[in-house]
């Protein structure tokens, strides 16, 4: 891997992403535009939406980096049901997702691109995630002690709920978190 020639960007709101990174030892800064338009066609198939968002976020960074910088660019939706959950906007929501999801298996699909002004390597990873049957005062615990607000279907895997709620996980667990880093580095060493 020749990423001594790069800097990276990662451009993530995301602690968890920048956590994540951090596990392949490698520098990286992190860039952030407030106000990215992460809206998606109404007939697009929930599967192709966080590709698709990964991909404009990128779009919109290469307007602002350098010939030396690679800018990383991610974006997870939770899928259940063909239905995609985002991010709650309050505790009501937030019950009403985790509701959802419970007894249920989910899909984590998590979209990626890396990208230089010349070069672009876009893929989406896939979890299929498999809930507990739920409790309301379980619910209502995780949500009052974690407030998951900031997270694609109310809850964080590594979090108490991901210990008592997830019976079971086919695929990567660091993609349900939000970023796929075994497959990052795979095409990162590619890069």
């Amino acid at each position: 891997m020749d990423l001594n020639k790069y800097h990276i960007l990662l451009a993530s709101k995301s602690p968890r992403r920048r956590e994540i990174l951090k596990l392949l030892n490698i520098p990286f800064s992190v860039v952030n535009i407030d106000g990215l338009d992460e809206s998606f066609p109404s007939d697009m198939k929930p599967e192709k939406v966080s590709q698709f968002i990964a991909d404009k976020k990128a779009d919109e960074f290469l307007k602002r980096i350098g010939d030396d910088e690679v800018i990383i660019t991610a974006d997870t939706v939770v899928i259940c049901d063909d239905k995609i959950l985002g991010k709650p906007k309050d505790k009501k929501e937030a019950h009403e997702m985790l509701r959802f999801l419970s007894g249920k298996t989910h899909k984590v699909t998590t979209g990626v691109t890396i990208a230089t002004r010349y070069k672009r390597i876009s893929f989406s990873s896939e979890s299929l995630v498999t809930f507990a049957e739920l409790t309301d005062e379980e619910i209502e615990y995780y949500i009052d002690v974690f407030h998951p607000f900031d997270k694609a279907g109310a809850y964080g895997i590594q979090e108490w709920i991901g210990a008592v709620a997830v019976a079971e996980i086919d695929g990567s667990f660091y993609n349900v978190m939000g970023l796929p880093v075994h497959r990052l580095y795979q095409e990162l060493k590619k890069f």
